[in-house]
């Protein structure tokens, strides 16, 4: 079975790494009945985002909840990029 390159696809994969396949399943699961739903009562088409739209949004809330965690005990995390080609 390949990838998938949507965003569920990306959430389940999450998931299944951090807790294991039965319970990423039922997770991504409940997640497309969730969004099955607001479809139904807005009667909204559903938009994919893809996969690197989520990857995004996850590594910018990693970062912010970082960034708390480290003010709550009284530091400040400035981040830097990482040159493209780092000179070994």
């Amino acid at each position: 079975m390949t990838n998938s390159s949507s965003a569920l696809g990306a959430y389940y994969r999450r998931l299944r790494a951090r807790l294991g396949a039965p319970k990423a399943i039922t997770a991504t699961a409940h997640k497309i009945a969730r969004i099955f739903y607001h479809m139904w009562k807005n009667h909204t088409p559903y938009q994919d985002l893809g996969a690197d739209y989520y990857e995004k949004r996850y590594k910018e809330r990693v970062i912010m909840n970082m960034k708390k965690k480290a003010k709550q005990i009284g530091y400040i995390i400035n981040l830097t990029p990482l040159a493209e080609n780092p000179v070994s």
